[in-house]
């Protein structure tokens, strides 16, 4: 699925994935109540909003990226039915031939940890017969609890042909609590000595350039960003906080390898809200698909723009 990634983002020349993160307060009036005068105010009305939402905004934009990422918070505050839109979001992105990264930050250990990667990668045996359960073609993995956690990920990728992004350095403010204290033997912050271990795994599992492991690592942090690239040269890095978190194209060049692949810059709200912010208010909230298509395109000049 790596070779598959790498192969989009060439032909659309834009190395972009959009975070499906919807809630409620994004979902356009005429959207809503549409989905309620069918199901009521009701988490199968919410669910129905939702995934409308979602597959407007797919219809708009799958020309002009890669990929997607959902990610499942957002589905699961609505419950089964919640889970439900996801799974359609996930099935309706394929149709479109989109590249679909699970968002689920999954982590723990033993069997439970094999069942999030069958339950999201791979396929769960009923009696004698096989069945994908969410099947997204990556997921992304919290490590901290070790390579309990992640091993049965890699298993599954093995098995599927699909791939990982493991969190080594998140765009959240309090991130550094954790990940940036020195570890002593080490001499060095923990967040590159799991960078480190990201690339042992990477170069394990490789596709035709680039691994199938990819990486984690904030646009908010630039400078650490440019560490952990040479640390881990062959993973492919998903970098969140572009746009709405405060990150901008000029951000994002040490994400990037010279061959001006690597790095796979996600904006969620900051494209499927985009008619509610002032540079794309003129479309309007009727128009809030063709809203976020324009800022799929201007986000697509500003990291081209950066990387000259």
């Amino acid at each position: 699925m790596i070779n598959k990634l790498v192969e989009k983002i060439k032909k659309t020349n834009a190395p972009i994935v959009v975070g499906l993160d919807p809630m409620m307060k994004f979902v356009p009036g005429h959207i809503q109540r549409k989905a309620f005068e069918e199901y009521g105010e009701t988490l199968e009305g919410a669910a129905e909003a939702i995934w409308q939402y979602n597959k407007a905004l797919v219809d708009h934009i799958y020309d002009l990226v890669p990929a997607v990422k959902p990610q499942i918070a957002m589905y699961e505050q609505f419950g089964i039915p919640g889970l439900i839109a996801f799974k359609k979001t996930i099935d309706y992105c394929k149709e479109k031939d989109l590249v679909v990264i699970g968002d689920v930050k999954r982590g723990d250990i033993g069997s439970t940890s094999e069942a999030y990667a069958v339950g999201h990668l791979g396929k769960v045996k009923v009696g004698e017969k096989s069945y994908y359960g969410f099947d997204e073609d990556f997921a992304t993995v919290n490590p901290y609890l070790g390579s309990d956690g992640v091993d049965p990920f890699i298993k599954v990728c093995k098995e599927e042909k699909k791939g990982l992004f493991i969190l080594v350095k998140t765009s959240n403010p309090s991130s550094g609590e954790f990940q940036d204290r020195v570890i002593k033997d080490a001499d060095k912050p923990l967040y590159e000595v799991v960078g480190e271990q990201v690339a042992r795994w990477a170069e394990g599992h490789m596709g035709e350039s680039y691994s199938y492991i990819g990486a984690v690592v904030g646009a908010t942090y630039p400078e650490m960003g440019k560490i952990l690239r040479k640390v881990m040269p062959k993973s492919y890095i998903l970098v969140p906080g572009y746009g709405a978190q405060g990150g901008k194209g000029k951000d994002l060049v040490h994400f990037f390898n010279e061959d001006g692949l690597g790095a796979i810059v996600n904006s969620s709200r900051g494209i499927i809200a985009a008619y509610q912010q002032e540079t794309y208010a003129s479309f309007g909230e009727e128009n809030f698909a063709d809203a976020a298509r324009a800022a799929v395109i201007d986000m697509q000049k500003d990291i081209a723009e950066a990387l000259g």
